[in-house]
């Protein structure tokens, strides 16, 4: 058993929205295959990966660095002690020989998109859905088949007027959310909050409303923001400040004592760690949104799952950021709290697999083996392509 053949191919995801730090015009990401001798129904198993929006595909990285490790190194290195399966963590250690402490930036998103990928075989391997597997090996066998997901949206469009904007999020309840998204930070506080008034005004009990700053506040205008946001019930109030900025998240606990939410843009164990022990989240409300496709993989979310529950923390406070079908399991297949989701945008890499619908802020896992890319036919089209 051994993987033949790595393969990665950097696509757009363009799109002509922005948040309050970026616009997505020239968007990429990497998908990857990772290409097995194994055979199952006739056809070698592939797994698949690719990496989440907002940060760039990794291609060089990949061809420069990791893959040509993972192929270099001996195929009985790579495999399960029973030589069964490959190994993720062994794999995983292969791909970081050489690489220093520190440094979590592109890289995690290299590692993570083929992290990705290989966790996809190894599923494909056994059999199993990976929520399925996921559930087997560091859990009690017995997955949280439905899964909370809310709509990330609410982006700064061209020209998008207030109307407009309530129809986009009229069209995530009609689809069966509970929990909308919309961006602020991108626009003066005053019109930030007439947005957020427009949406309230279509949103009905049960229904509620994140607001996302994605790290654009300095400490004044983040406690400004908070104090403003404070007259709603919001799911959560999120990305204050830098990622980084331990203080500045500390400190808003002061101001807002509603929920808040952050860790997207963290991308090792250790930055996780930090958060937990200097940026004052509170166990009993906060959202934790670590993603594993830019984190370095399921390998390492695995440690920051460990982490947290040394301090205290429930796996069922994170809510992870991407949108994908790899969190989706890892949130049916540990405990998660839940997964974002994007209906409409990033388009064919968000969404779910065909036929999978939205019931009450709910989806329910189908069976499909491994993440279950074959059962999005418009994503799974763009694989095929990479992998024949």
């Amino acid at each position: 058993m051994k993987i033949v053949e790595i393969r990665e191919k950097t696509l757009p995801i363009s799109s002509s929205i922005r948040n309050a730090y970026i616009d997505f015009s020239k968007m990429t990401l990497s998908l990857v295959a990772v290409i097995t001798d194994v055979v199952r129904d006739g056809k070698p198993v592939v797994g698949y990966g690719f990496n989440s929006n907002g940060r760039y595909g990794q291609g060089n990285l990949m061809r420069e660095r990791f893959i040509p490790r993972i192929m270099e190194a001996s195929p009985q290195s790579l495999l399960s002690t029973d030589g069964n399966n490959l190994d993720p963590h062994r794999i995983w250690d292969c791909m970081m020989t050489n690489e220093k402490p520190g440094g979590h930036g592109e890289r995690s998103v290299a590692v993570g998109t083929i992290d990705m990928a290989v966790w996809d075989a190894v599923a494909k391997i056994e059999g199993k859905p990976l929520f399925q597997l996921l559930a087997d090996r560091y859990g009690d066998g017995k997955p949280q088949r439905k899964v909370f997901v809310y709509a990330a949206g609410g982006y700064y469009h061209p020209g998008q007027d207030l109307e407009a904007l309530k129809n986009e999020m009229r069209s995530y309840i009609d689809r069966g959310y509970t929990v909308v998204k919309k961006k602020i930070g991108g626009a003066s506080l005053d019109e930030d909050l007439r947005r957020i008034d427009a949406i309230m005004s279509v949103l009905q009990d049960g229904q509620k409303l994140c607001v996302d700053a994605n790290g654009r506040f300095d400490m004044d205008t983040a406690i400004a923001y908070a104090k403003a946001l404070s007259q709603y019930d919001l799911f959560w109030y999120e990305e204050a400040g830098d990622p980084l900025d331990f203080e500045l998240q500390a400190m808003l606990r002061n101001y807002y004592e509603n929920p808040m939410a952050t860790g997207e843009n963290l991308f090792s164990m250790q930055d996780a760690r930090n958060l937990i022990r200097y940026g004052g989240m509170r166990p009993d409300r906060d959202w934790l949104q670590f993603d594993c496709a830019l984190s370095y993989g399921l390998v390492e979310y695995l440690r920051t799952l460990e982490m947290l529950r040394q301090h205290g923390w429930s796996a069922s406070r994170c809510i992870p950021h991407g949108g994908h079908q790899m969190s989706l399991n890892i949130a049916a297949g540990l405990g998660l709290g839940g997964n974002e989701s994007y209906p409409d945008l990033f388009q064919p890499f968000g969404g779910f697999p065909d036929g999978v619908q939205v019931d009450n802020g709910h989806i329910t896992m189908p069976d499909l083996p491994g993440i279950g890319f074959e059962g999005k036919s418009n994503l799974y089209s763009v694989m095929r392509e990479l992998s024949s």
